[in-house]
């Protein structure tokens, strides 16, 4: 079983030797990197094709302008000829055992679309300080699951065969691309939870996900859960219509807040208890 590891790459050269390197201590062995420069500096795309000109199973592609976040890893998926996909940023790392933990996962359990751990958020020079708390099994074939609050995260990975029969990631998103790829994949088949930490996560100014757009991320998040809720034709959400077109993030975001309250959560536990139990 081949995994494609994919990199969406913009001037982000100083600090993708880290993610190089934790590549190549990988314990499974059957990968290929795919990279995909979004028109960066040229001396930036040269330090890159320079670090990983000794190994064929890293790929370089560029972009002749710069698309954006979401064209460029919709891209990546084309590109991929791995039968697992994962995609990790270029500042960001990944611990030796993360592909064969996830490689296991698909193999063992052949209705599972898309697999994720759990990252370490770092400092600028990836010092650990604190794992995402957040990160859990939620409970499959559940219409009404829209991954807000975030449990699914990094590190992510799907079958590509299952994307295939998705609509797709929407490009036009410039935050939010990944947790749209998460619903529209969870709506494909059952999602796992590897109870590890397995990726590292830098926290710093210059990242894709760390941009001038961050002000704007929860516009793109209600309109990816708003997206979703029109894909799984929902009319209404605890009583209250689901509106037809688009206003602002605070209408949808309301229309969840039910699923903050304690009964909520006891029920939802119960289910997830379950469900874990029977797929044993």
């Amino acid at each position: 079983m081949k995994f494609s590891i994919l990199i969406a790459h913009y001037n982000n050269a100083v600090l993708f030797r880290d993610c190089y390197r934790s590549l190549l201590s990988q314990t499974y062995k059957n990968w290929e990197a795919v990279i995909l420069d979004d028109a960066s500096f040229e001396e930036e795309k040269e330090q890159i094709k320079a670090i990983i000109a000794e190994d064929k199973r890293f790929k370089f592609f560029e972009n002749e302008k710069n698309c954006g976040v979401g064209v460029t890893k919709s891209k990546l998926i084309e590109l991929a000829s791995g039968d697992i996909c994962g995609f990790v940023d270029p500042d960001d790392a990944i611990l030796p055992g993360a592909i064969e933990k996830a490689v296991s996962v698909f193999m063992q359990k052949k209705n599972v679309a898309l697999a994720y751990s759990r990252f370490m958020s770092c400092d600028k020079d990836l010092q650990p300080i604190a794992p995402f708390k957040s990160a859990m099994q939620v409970q499959n074939k559940d219409p009404y699951f829209f991954n807000y609050p975030i449990q699914i995260a990094h590190f992510v990975t799907f079958r590509k065969d299952i994307y295939e029969q998705t609509e797709k990631m929407n490009s036009n998103l410039k935050i939010a691309e990944d947790q749209d790829l998460y619903l529209k994949m969870y709506e494909k088949g059952n999602v796992h939870f590897i109870d590890e930490t397995n990726y590292l996560y830098r926290t710093h100014g210059g990242g894709i996900s760390q941009n001038d757009n961050k002000s704007k991320s929860y516009d793109y998040f209600a309109q990816v859960v708003f997206n979703a809720m029109k894909r799984r034709n929902i009319q209404s959400i605890n009583g209250v219509k689901v509106p037809e077109t688009y206003t602002h993030h605070e209408e949808i975001f309301k229309l969840l807040e039910y699923q903050n309250s304690i009964s909520y959560r006891v029920l939802r536990k119960v289910k997830i208890f379950t469900q874990n139990f029977l797929t044993r």
